[in-house]
């Protein structure tokens, strides 16, 4: 094959190339034909339907209409000049300081004690859960009528020992807060000592024998090896039981009502008072208020597990 003929095939062979290299590029991708659901697939479709139309019913559109509602600025005015709004946010903040700490404290020591495996302890860890599972209506109307000045229990047996008439226990703003506060307690802390039990019951018991080992006191032994490894759980839990806190409207509103005038509610309870005067705008704003606690600690306890 002379040159001219070796030169004219290199040539058709790269025009070929070319040619195949542009219809690869200009090629329709025909898609592949959908796979059709199974009968699986498509039942689970259907059942999801319910509760995507209750949780827009019940959620979306209650949310949505009380921001709408919360709209106007003149409502925060409103909001901003009422006395008693005042006193609901120092009300908050001393409920959330003094329940969750005092009440998250005394689940961690209740915590070691509960993580006995000693018979009588089990009995008593039984006896101890009672109040969280009891549900808070019953619970916490008994307590309000133990407390009530003329025919509680309370009263009467002091009564009957002393003879003198016992104080009206809910009529005294410090005294029915104080209540409220030791009814949140009460109520919630078996549950968040369950937490830490089980937080404690994680760690390796192998830790604590060569602590024993080397003669490590009860309290080196809480200092070294069970609050490095609580400390964690411990303040994620402090910050859920803030957020679950704001939300507290039984252990106030069953006891006191709000009362005495008006004088012990808290965020999560002030929206009735203003509903009670046909004040709708200032109660929802009263909800909208709360969303700049409320969204710091759900966004910093998401943060925290997502680590």
């Amino acid at each position: 094959m002379d040159r001219q003929s070796r030169i004219h095939v290199a040539r058709l062979k790269q025009f070929a190339a070319l040619h195949s290299s542009v219809a690869a590029m200009t090629a329709v991708v025909v898609p592949a034909a959908s796979k059709p659901l199974s009968s699986w697939e498509w039942w689970g479709r259907v059942m999801v339907l319910p509760y995507l139309v209750i949780f827009a019913v019940f959620v979306v559109f209650p949310v949505g209409y009380g921001l709408w509602l919360a709209r106007h600025p003149e409502s925060y005015v409103k909001l901003a000049e009422d006395p008693i709004f005042f006193r609901t946010a120092v009300n908050t903040v001393v409920f959330l300081v003094v329940a969750i700490n005092v009440k998250m404290a005394v689940a961690l020591g209740l915590s070691g004690f509960f993580v006995q495996t000693r018979w009588w302890i089990k009995i008593l860890a039984v006896l101890f859960i009672l109040p969280w599972a009891v549900p808070s209506i019953p619970t916490i109307l008994s307590a309000r009528f133990m407390l009530n000045p003329e025919w509680g229990v309370i009263n009467t047996t002091i009564f009957k020992l002393t003879q003198l008439d016992g104080p009206n226990w809910l009529n005294d703003p410090t005294l029915a807060l104080s209540f409220s506060m030791l009814m949140h307690i009460w109520k919630s802390l078996p549950f968040w000592t369950l937490i830490l039990l089980a937080g404690r019951l994680a760690i390796p018991s192998e830790q604590y024998e060569a602590a024993s080992v080397d003669g490590a006191s009860r309290w080196q032994k809480f200092r070294f090896i069970t609050w490095p490894a609580m400390k964690s759980l411990y303040l994620t839990s402090t910050i859920l039981s803030m957020i679950w806190t704001l939300g507290d409207f039984n252990s106030v509103y069953l006891l006191t009502g709000g009362g005495p005038a008006d004088l012990t509610h808290v965020l999560a309870t002030l929206g009735i008072r203003y509903l009670r005067l046909d004040q709708v705008d200032l109660a929802m704003a009263s909800v909208v208020v709360a969303l700049p606690l409320v969204l710091p600690l759900v966004f910093f306890m998401m943060k925290r597990l997502s680590k």
